[in-house]
């Protein structure tokens, strides 16, 4: 996509899974991608590798994104390393655990609320200055489908905190337009990652594969269009305040 060459894009967590591939994809397109890490400093180096190797140019960033003083630093990193920001994508979250409500703690409502949903609305809150003196920018958010059915055992708390996301989505586009910002947001069903390494048995993805019609999980690399489409003023500059379902027929809202 010829739009997306020289594009600076950030991509919170983006050493592994979802978001190594969409960086990858974005370094396919020539553009300038920050790779943020927080623990996981090898497998982003080899991310930052396959982007040079493709044309693109990289650097690996580490921040906690729990802490809004790291998200104020990655931002600032981001445009102090590239002289701009065109695309934040907020793709940095997990489900921390699989806990009933019966067994939730205030230290694990904080761990969630933190990284799926305050590390989102923080990115933003640093990222749009940005964006309004260059002229304009765009921002992805990742949601789920958790965030429409409610979750799997255990995944409750972290199903709202996508809910969350899908609806702050929707009210930044609104804020935001005026600034020539679009915000959209991806959500992935289930995708074979480490996510689901951590958090989900065998039997438990047999029986989510069951219920999809396309009888198997997707994968990072099948998410990362989605996100192209949605950077690239050319082919969706006229598309904001959307979440985009990449499930394999799943849900079909």
């Amino acid at each position: 996509m010829e739009d997306l060459k020289g594009k600076v894009v950030l991509i919170t967590g983006s050493s592994t899974g979802i978001g190594a591939a969409v960086a990858r994809a974005f370094g396919a397109n020539q553009a300038k991608v920050a790779v943020h890490y927080n623990r996981n400093e090898g497998p982003a180096q080899q991310v930052v590798r396959d982007i040079e190797a493709a044309g693109g140019e990289a650097v690996a960033m580490q921040a906690d994104v729990t802490s809004s003083a790291a998200i104020k630093s990655l931002i600032e990193q981001t445009v102090s390393r590239f002289g701009r920001i065109d695309v934040l994508i907020n793709n940095a979250g997990d489900l921390v655990g699989r806990r009933p409500i019966t067994e939730m703690t205030d230290e694990f409502f904080d761990q969630v609320a933190h990284l799926n949903m305050r590390s989102v609305l923080m990115a933003c809150k640093e990222a749009v200055p940005f964006m309004r003196r260059q002229g304009g920018g765009n921002i992805i958010n990742v949601t789920s489908i958790a965030a429409r059915h409610g979750g799997g055992g255990g995944a409750l708390l972290y199903a709202a905190s996508k809910g969350f996301v899908s609806t702050v989505t929707r009210g930044m586009a609104k804020e935001f337009v005026a600034d020539n910002i679009r915000v959209n947001a991806v959500s992935p069903g289930v995708i074979a990652t480490p996510f689901h390494d951590r958090h989900t048995s065998a039997e438990q993805m047999e029986a989510f594969n069951a219920g999809i019609p396309m009888r198997r999980a997707g994968t990072p690399d099948e998410c990362a269009g989605t996100f192209l489409y949605l950077a690239s003023n050319q082919l969706s500059g006229y598309v904001t305040g959307q979440i985009v379902e990449v499930n394999g027929g799943q849900l079909m809202p």
